[in-house]
Parts: structure tokens; C-alpha cells; sequence
């Protein structure tokens, strides 16, 4: 049996008094320090995981203050700030409190468009500033590949830049002033000041003083140094950069530029003046395909000579991942095979202008010098001049980031050396050698990045379960900053140092980094923030932390290697964050959306089912006996342990508790680069869990729902009265947990057929039809929340089959399971899906077509049947509607004048992460037959099957439903309103009292 599991994790008696005096102080902030709360953010996008005493939210500057002002009374208390938790090299990582500003502190507070700027709190994501910036004709420049969940005080703090800098630069190039909090609390206020204004400041006793006088000392006291020492790069110093601290002509003096890039090792960075940019009106994209990824490198160079505004390149190995993705059909068209070739590299060549034929001529200029450029190894190329075409490609380059990741084989490319900065015309020859290195070391490696800026993000594939391979980091680190010392380079031209911070003194030199750990000194003399990053104070004794300290695989190699397998789509989880996506129309988890709880995320629940599996297998406790258990627990012993003070603690209740927030729409399984799929192991925690502890009673409701309504549909009128009842909601809001109650259809759906041409299904007399007699037959598979709870919906599907020509035959309802394994009824699920299953493949041997209508069900015969049924589950097919529609010959609708209504497509956030040309098929079945259908984008809107009806749930089903839901069908007439999910439906008309049809109905109305 599961034994409650002590993670044994002591928050250190130092920390627990600062915390307690935390909570007493006026702090109005978040303090959280349960060990899930602690996992979710012991790692980052890195290979890289410690484990901090607490995490702390703020929400205002004056937070941030009393924070820093009561740990100054606690000498060993240390920090780390946090944004998006995005960094590739541990930046953020910390044994000490995180302090995390994402979830309050993500505001926009001012934008000045006549003098460019905005003003904006450090928790503001990226593209949430360039959705506000937009439609005012700006942006703020720095690109990134995380740009959807990476804050502004993440890229202040690693001076973030990405595609595009040759032209924008990076994060420094566009911070006009800060606000930031010293570890004592003082709140520091910069901007570029007069070099004698700054020299007045600097004659005074306060902490700006101080810092001041440092750095005028050594910015200008070592300039020629500095100036000697550091090459001169697009992507020039990442952190504490001496030389841009003061500008060309040395009379101006900025601190800022000091602190960008400082990995929070400084101050907190609370508040940014940033300045923004003009958006060009036009813009055009040229993708040259390459015979070789070395001839995409060398021939780059000339791509930049051409003035383009940036130069992206990526190699075969990124493609092909990218080819195997569902963001592929985005760009298919875009990026054409070569008839003939195998494209093995590609550069994206971006112009931007305001004057249209100025892009044209260089486009026309550049297009000539391609056509005669198959000597340097280009086999093809094409021009796009669409903005949202340009966009899916740099979605797809985007995502290739985290492709990676999905390689297959317990090999993983890494990020540990992939952000080399060399002169340009130095790339080609120092990117041959660097792959020398790596192929002597016979190791597999994906490449991208910005060769106009000489930066190529390398990441070599390790095993780091595997120890041996896990001594390979630091060796290969070493030759890389060998290597890159060589072609006059830099070993951080964009993530920042983190745990590479080893190789400070070696980059800076003594005389340098002597400086650089007194301007540390000024600023956090007693080594509070973020030790061991970047530098250490002048006097202090601790060291700066290593390449080869402590990795996230050294705990996953504690698990069984056949428990890891068994468990991928929670190991494989690489921290990329994308499920942190802030935009509120994406389908990519809803429940951190509306909590902004990092632990209610796949990063966050992967992470943290790693770790109970880790504790599970320190106890010996082999987890596939207990989900194979002839002898599991009695009622009595589940009850005991329930009420059992003593297993109060166990974590199992920590998890179980992310667990129970997730909405199980799948969205994770196919938007994450590397398909992380929280359903499939949550529900195997919650078969496994459930063995030790009771039920809660509306897991037994919705695991029989199918069950359930059959029986209820047969007296309908009688079940309808008493659920009308508000005693009896009340009395099963308190005993069951569940709310809104969904009302059975009057009539029932086989009182609505009783006159319809629908055919009784009988088997045996179907298989002795000839095939010509089966061919107009269609089989419609039936869904316990469509037929029972939305019966003219598959009223509606009869007659649209009867109208254009076909047989239906309404299958008798079976149980189709997706209720018991969201539930984590996994044993029920099996035998329910094998009863289907079974029946369904002698369907599918009469090669007639099967129909289901709503999307969560339907899927679950593709995913969870395969899954759990393997090569037992056969052939068989069940399509959704549209699926059927799209390749049937259909009538044009008969429009009486003046018909011109435009429907208004919400789709369900499972079937449009698993199909995601399910949108686009249904406008191309409407415009077929003469109407007009229009897309929506939106998330989850928050019902996500029996999710919104779980009391503990209510709130956040309904502010997912104002997250992106809302807004949208406030601006469109109920009529025009079409929705694909019941679920869907059903929320829609519980928060406006309006109920959408499904798109068939339209259909089946209108032919």
C-alpha cells in the first residue's frame, strides 16, 4: 500500500524566524513554503536544481522594501529574485527565499507615446507589453524565443536579446531608468545622470552614494583597462558591464546599466522605464535553404551585408523536430521541400522599412545574388511579405527552442554552452571546430540562433541520469571557453553566467574582477542577493558557484530507470516553461492562468510527481505493484488513514492537491515542445493515491456519470424537478461538492427520434449487408453529455446526414470512460474502454464511418484508448463531425436576401490543441456551402467537462471564463454564436444565460 511519504525537508530556524517576522511586519504579499510550493521553483530552464527555504510574492515596492529591511537583522537569510523562471543557467536558482513578482507585480503603468517610453512594473511578460504597445504603433525591441512568459525584470537581469539585435540590441540598449530595492530595503531610483552631478552624489554618505563613488572609480578609473580587455561585439558583456556604464564621451553616468545584466545579485529590480520603438509598417521574410548547415553559416555574412535587419539560422536537426510538431502545418507552406534536395539548414532573412518599395529593392537585389549563389550551397528560397505568415515562422523557430528537448533516446540536448558570442565573420570557423569538439566526444547536438550577431545557441545531447556523462559539463565547458577565447569571443553573449560563474575571474581578469566584487561590496556587502552569481564581495569568503554543482538529474537517477520510462511524459519535462504562455486566447494551462501558481502548471506538477516518485523509490515502494494491487486496502483502512492526524504531513497530500487543480483538457500534451501530458500521470497518481485515502464523494459522481444518466434519462421529468430545487442544490453543494447541476433534455433524445429516419442498430443483420448497401449507412457514437444533457444537438446530426443523403444509425449508448480516467478510475477505465473497443472494431470491419460529436470524448478513443488498451485497441476510428463533413460533396445553402449573418466559431481547447486545423476545416465546410465563418481565438473557458461543476473549482472555472471567454461573446449576437464542446456550451450558458449551438446545427438547419 502507498505509505504517507515525509519529504523530509526542514526549513532552516533562521529562515522560519525571518518568515514569522515576515508575516507580523505589514507585508502584504504571498509567503509560501509547503515543499511542492519550494519544488516548483527549484529549477529553471537549466540543468540545474536547488531547493529554496521559501518563496515570497510581493506585490508593491514598499513589499519588496520591508522584505530586504527585516532580513537585514538576519545575517544568513539570502535572496534570489525571480521572474519567469526561463533562465538557461540557474541565474535565479537558490538555497535561500525566492522572491517572485510574477504573479502581483505584472503591470503596465504609464506609456508616454510622444517621448517613447513606458513605464512598467518587473512582472510584466514581454509580449503582454507589445499587446499593449500595439495597437499605439510600438514595441519593445529585445526579442526572445520565451517572449510569452519571460517578465522585464527577468531580461533586465540577464540583459536579455535575441533575433533582431543587430538592429535593437539588447535589454541595456533600452532601460532609461529603474527602480530598484537594496538588500537592506533602500529603494534606489537610477538614471543616466551628468558625470558631475553624479561626482556631487558620490561626496555623500548614503547607499546611491556609495554605489556612485564605486563606480566612478572604477568605470572611470580603469576604463582603458576595461576598453583592452573586452571585444567589441553586438552582443557585448552580459553583466556588470563596465564599459556601457559610462557613455562614449564619459559624461554621463548611468547605474542602471550596472544593474542590467547583474542576475539580481545587486538589487531587486521592482519598476523599468523602457524606452520603445516604432513599429516599421512594413516587413518581409526570406527563407534561403541550404545544402548543409556550414553553408547556411558562411554564407550569412552576406545576408548582413545585404541590410537585412536580422539574420536567424537554424540546422537540420531543429527542422526535422520542428517537422514532427503540430506547428509544422503553420509553416508548411512556408518552408517547401526542394524537389529533389534535403534541406539540412535555413537562414530567415528579415527586412523591415515604413517605405514599401525600399523592401522590394533589396528583396529584388537579394533575390539575384540568390539565384546565382548555388555555388555557396543555396538550393532555394521564399519570399512571404504576410505579417501573420512571418509570425508563425519566428513561432515555429521559437519552439524549436524547447523541440529540442524532444529527442528521442534518453540523450537530451542541453543548455550549458549555447550562448558563445564571436565576432561574425568568426562564427563559421569557430562553430566548425566547436562541432569537432563535440563529435569527438561522439555527441549528438541541435543548433540555432543569430549569426548576424555571431551568437549560435549549441546544445550537445547527454543522459544526465547518467553520472559519466554528467562529468562531461565541466569538460566541455572548459575547451568552450578555451575555444571561445580563441576567435575572440565571449562565453555569455545572451543567458548570462548563473552557475557558469566560475569562469568570471578567468573572462575579467584579477585586476577587473577585483573591481567588479567592490562594486559589489557598495551594493550588498553582506552577500545577500543571489551569492555566488556573478561575483562575491571583497572581503567575503564564499565562492561562486560551479558548472558542476548540483543537477536536477542526480535526483532523477535515484528513480528506476523502468519507473522513468514508465513516467515520461512527466520526466521528460526540460523547464522550458511555455505552459507559463501569459496570453489569456491560448489553450496552454488554464489553471496557471487563473491562479498564477507556478505549481498549477505541467512544469510545476511534472516537477513535483519527479519528486514523489523519488521518495517513493528511497522506500523501496515499487510503484507498479501498487497500481497493480490484487489486494488493495478495505473501506475501513482508507477511512482510518484519512482521518489519521498523524499522515497529516505526507506529501502525497501536496501533490494530490496539484493535482486536483488541473482541468485535464490535454492541451499540455500537444503544446508542449516536449509533451508533457499531465492528465495521463495525474491520473495515475489518483488511482495510486486513492488506495491509501478515501474518495471524496464527486469522484464517485462523475466516475458513474455514464452510469447514471441512462438510468436518470428514463424518468426525466421526475430527476429535472428535483435538481430544479434549490434545497437539494444546497443539500448537494454540502455532501457531494458539486454545483449547477446540469438538467437532463426533454424529451430525450430517443423521444426527439421517434419520427426521424434514423435506423435500429442491429449487428448481426448489418454484417450481412453487402458492402454497396453498407456504403450509405453512417454510425452515429453516442456521449453521455450530448445525448442525455444536449439531445438536439444529435437530433440535428440525424437530420444533416438524413439531408445529404445518408443512413444514420444511432449506436445504443455505451460508456465511453473519459469520466473514470479523469478520475483516476483507472482499473474501471480499462474494461470500460476494452467493452468499446470491442464493439467499435466489428463496426469498423463493415467499413462504415463512426461519428462522435463532442471533441473531449471523442479524442479520448485516440489517446486514452491507445494508451492503456496498446495493440488490443484495433483499428477502428471514431471522427468528429467536421472530420466527416470535410471530404463529402456538399449542397450550397439557399440564402434569402439579406441572410448575411457571420457565425462566430469558440472552439474546444482539447480539439484544437490535438487538431489544430479543426478551425480551419469548419470554415472551409461552411464556406462550401455558401456561409460565412469566422474563428475566434480564445482559452479554456473554464468548464473543462466536470471541472466547473466541483465546488472547490467554482471560482476558478468562472475567472477562466472572464479571461478571454467573456469579452468575446459580449460582441457577438447569441445567434451568431457556435461552439464545438458541450462543455463549452454548457458555460456559456451558465454565466450568460444564452445557449451557442454547435456548428452541425447550423448546418443541419440551413441545407
Amino acid at each position: 500500500m502507498l505509505p504517507a511519504l515525509d519529504p523530509r525537508s526542514i526549513i532552516e530556524s533562521d529562515y522560519q524566524e525571518f518568515l514569522a517576522a515576515l508575516k507580523q511586519s505589514s507585508f502584504s504579499g504571498d509567503i509560501e513554503f509547503s515543499y511542492a510550493s519550494r519544488l516548483a521553483v527549484s529549477t529553471d530552464n537549466s540543468i540545474y536544481q536547488k531547493l529554496p527555504q521559501a518563496v515570497v510574492l510581493p506585490k508593491s515596492i514598499e513589499d519588496i522594501s520591508v522584505i530586504g529591511s527585516i532580513a537585514n537583522q538576519f545575517e544568513n537569510v539570502k535572496f534570489s529574485a525571480r521572474g519567469g523562471g526561463t533562465g538557461t543557467n540557474g541565474q535565479s536558482l537558490t538555497s535561500g527565499i525566492i522572491v517572485d513578482v510574477s504573479r502581483h507585480m505584472n503591470k503596465v503603468l504609464e506609456v508616454n507615446v510622444e517621448e517613447k517610453w513606458a513605464r512598467v512594473q518587473a512582472g510584466v511578460v514581454k509580449d503582454q507589453l507589445n499587446d499593449v504597445l500595439r495597437p499605439l504603433g510600438f514595441f519593445f525591441a529585445p526579442d526572445l524565443s520565451t517572449s510569452n512568459r519571460a517578465t522585464v525584470g527577468g531580461m533586465i537581469s540577464t540583459d536579455a536579446s535575441g533575433q533582431g539585435s543587430l538592429v535593437y540590441g539588447k535589454t541595456s540598449d533600452h532601460v532609461l531608468g529603474l527602480t530598484s530595492v537594496l538588500a537592506d530595503g533602500t529603494v534606489l531610483n537610477t538614471q543616466p545622470m551628468d558625470i558631475e552631478e553624479a561626482k556631487n552624489i558620490a561626496d555623500g554618505t548614503s547607499a546611491q552614494a556609495q554605489v556612485t563613488k564605486q563606480l566612478l572609480d572604477t568605470c572611470l578609473g580603469k576604463r582603458q583597462q576595461i576598453l583592452d580587455k573586452f571585444p567589441r561585439l553586438n552582443r557585448f558583456l552580459t553583466g556588470y558591464d563596465l564599459e556601457n556604464t559610462l557613455n562614449d564621451d564619459l559624461s554621463k553616468l548611468d547605474i542602471s546599466r550596472v544593474i542590467t545584466g547583474s542576475e539580481g545579485s545587486l538589487a531587486f529590480v521592482a519598476e523599468a522605464k523602457l524606452n520603445i520603438t516604432p513599429i516599421a509598417t512594413f516587413k518581409a521574410l526570406v527563407n534561403v535553404k541550404y545544402d548543409s548547415f556550414e553553408s547556411a553559416l558562411r554564407h550569412a555574412p552576406s545576408m548582413v551585408a545585404a541590410n537585412a535587419t536580422s539574420v536567424e539560422t537554424v540546422d537540420s536537426n531543429v527542422l526535422n523536430l520542428a517537422k514532427q510538431d503540430i506547428i509544422w502545418h503553420l509553416v508548411k507552406d512556408l518552408i517547401t521541400e526542394v524537389e529533389g534536395k534535403t534541406v539540412l539548414g535555413l537562414n530567415m532573412v528579415e527586412y523591415n522599412s515604413n517605405d514599401q518599395a525600399d523592401i522590394e529593392q533589396k528583396i529584388a537585389k537579394l533575390s539575384e545574388s540568390l539565384n546565382k549563389a548555388s555555388d555557396k550551397g543555396v538550393i532555394g528560397f521564399q519570399v512571404t511579405y504576410d505579417k501573420a505568415d512571418i509570425n508563425k515562422i519566428y513561432a515555429m523557430r521559437k519552439k524549436s527552442v524547447g523541440l529540442l528537448g524532444k529527442t528521442k533516446g534518453e540523450k537530451k540536448p542541453l543548455a550549458f554552452v549555447e550562448d558563445t558570442a564571436v565576432p561574425p565573420e568568426n562564427l563559421a570557423d569557430f562553430i566548425m571546430e566547436f562541432r569537432a569538439l563535440l563529435d569527438s566526444y561522439d555527441l549528438k547536438y541541435g543548433m540555432f540562433g543569430h549569426v548576424d550577431a555571431g551568437v549560435l545557441h549549441v546544445r550537445p545531447a547527454l543522459d544526465m541520469c547518467d553520472p559519466e556523462q554528467e562529468k562531461m559539463i565541466p569538460v566541455i565547458s572548459d575547451k568552450v571557453v578555451e575555444l571561445v577565447a580563441k576567435y575572440g569571443g565571449l562565453m555569455w553573449g545572451e543567458h548570462g553566467k548563473g552557475y557558469r560563474s566560475e569562469y568570471t575571474p578567468q573572462f575579467f581578469g584579477e585586476e577587473l574582477y577585483t573591481e567588479l566584487r567592490k562594486i559589489k561590496s557598495v551594493f550588498d556587502p553582506l552577500n545577500k542577493m543571489n551569492p555566488g552569481k556573478v561575483c562575491t564581495p571583497l572581503n567575503s569568503s564564499e565562492e561562486l558557484v560551479k558548472v558542476s554543482d548540483k543537477k536536477r538529474g542526480e535526483f532523477d537517477r535515484q528513480i528506476p530507470i523502468e519507473i522513468r520510462t514508465s513516467f515520461e511524459a512527466a520526466m521528460s519535462c526540460n523547464g522550458n516553461g511555455l505552459c507559463f504562455n501569459y496570453d489569456t486566447t491560448s489553450p496552454m494551462c488554464p489553471s496557471f492562468k487563473v491562479t498564477g501558481d507556478r505549481r498549477h502548471s505541467p512544469k510545476g506538477r511534472a516537477g513535483i510527481v519527479r519528486e514523489w516518485l523519488r521518495l517513493l523509490s528511497e522506500r523501496n515502494i515499487d510503484i507498479k505493484e501498487l497500481e497493480h494491487n490484487e489486494d488493495p486496502p478495505t473501506w475501513f483502512e482508507r477511512f482510518r488513514n484519512t482521518t489519521d492526524k498523524n499522515v497529516a504531513d505526507d506529501f502525497s497530500h501536496q501533490v494530490l492537491e496539484v493535482m486536483e487543480g488541473c482541468l485535464a483538457c490535454k492541451a499540455c500534451s500537444s503544446q508542449c515542445p516536449v509533451s508533457v501530458d499531465v492528465p495521463s500521470f495525474r491520473s495515475r497518481f489518483l488511482s495510486i493515491y486513492h488506495q491509501r485515502y478515501m474518495r471524496p464523494a464527486k469522484d464517485h459522481l462523475v466516475g458513474n456519470i455514464e452510469k447514471m444518466a441512462p438510468l436518470m434519462a428514463k424518468v426525466p421529468s421526475v430527476v429535472n424537478f428535483f435538481l430544479k430545487q434549490n434545497w437539494l442544490n444546497t443539500v448537494i453543494r454540502k455532501t457531494v461538492g458539486y454545483v449547477d447541476t446540469p438538467i437532463l433534455s426533454e424529451p430525450t433524445l430517443d423521444k426527439r427520434l421517434v419520427n426521424t429516419p434514423s435506423s435500429q442498430f442491429n449487428l448481426d443483420k448489418l454484417k450481412m449487408l453487402k458492402p454497396a448497401e453498407l456504403a450509405k449507412k453512417v454510425c452515429i457514437v453516442q456521449d453521455p453529455f450530448t445525448s442525455y444533457y444536449d439531445a438536439d444537438v444529435v437530433e440535428s446530426l440525424v437530420t444533416l446526414m438524413t439531408k445529404l443523403g445518408y443512413e444514420p444509425i444511432l449506436l445504443p449508448f455505451m460508456p465511453n470512460g473519459k469520466p473514470q480516467h479523469v478520475k483516476g478510475f483507472l482499473k474501471e477505465f480499462a474494461q470500460t474502454a476494452k467493452n468499446a473497443a470491442d464493439l467499435l472494431n466489428q463496426l469498423a470491419d463493415l467499413n462504415m464511418p463512426l461519428i462522435g460529436v463532442d471533441p473531449s470524448m471523442v479524442l479520448c478513443y485516440r489517446d486514452e484508448y491507445t494508451k492503456i488498451l496498446g495493440k488490443e485497441r484495433g483499428d477502428f476510428n471514431v471522427q468528429l463531425v467536421h472530420e466527416w463533413l470535410r471530404g463529402l460533396t456538399l449542397p450550397e445553402v439557399k440564402q434569402t436576401s439579406g441572410d448575411t449573418t457571420t457565425y462566430a466559431l469558440f472552439g474546444h481547447c482539447s480539439e484544437k490543441t490535438a487538431l489544430p486545423t479543426s478551425e480551419k476545416e469548419w470554415q472551409n465546410i461552411f464556406q462550401k456551402v455558401g456561409l460565412v465563418l469566422k474563428s475566434i481565438p480564445v482559452g479554456c473557458c473554464g468548464m473543462a467537462g466536470t471541472f466547473g461543476h466541483e465546488a472547490s473549482h467554482l471560482e476558478e472555472s468562472k475567472g477562466l471564463y472572464q479571461l478571454s471567454w467573456e469579452q468575446a461573446v459580449k460582441q457577438l449576437a447569441p445567434e451568431q454564436i457556435l461552439a464545438t464542446g458541450y462543455s463549452c456550451r454548457s458555460q456559456v450558458a451558465r454565466m450568460e444565460q444564452i445557449k451557442p449551438k454547435h456548428p452541425l446545427q447550423i448546418l443541419a438547419e440551413s441545407l
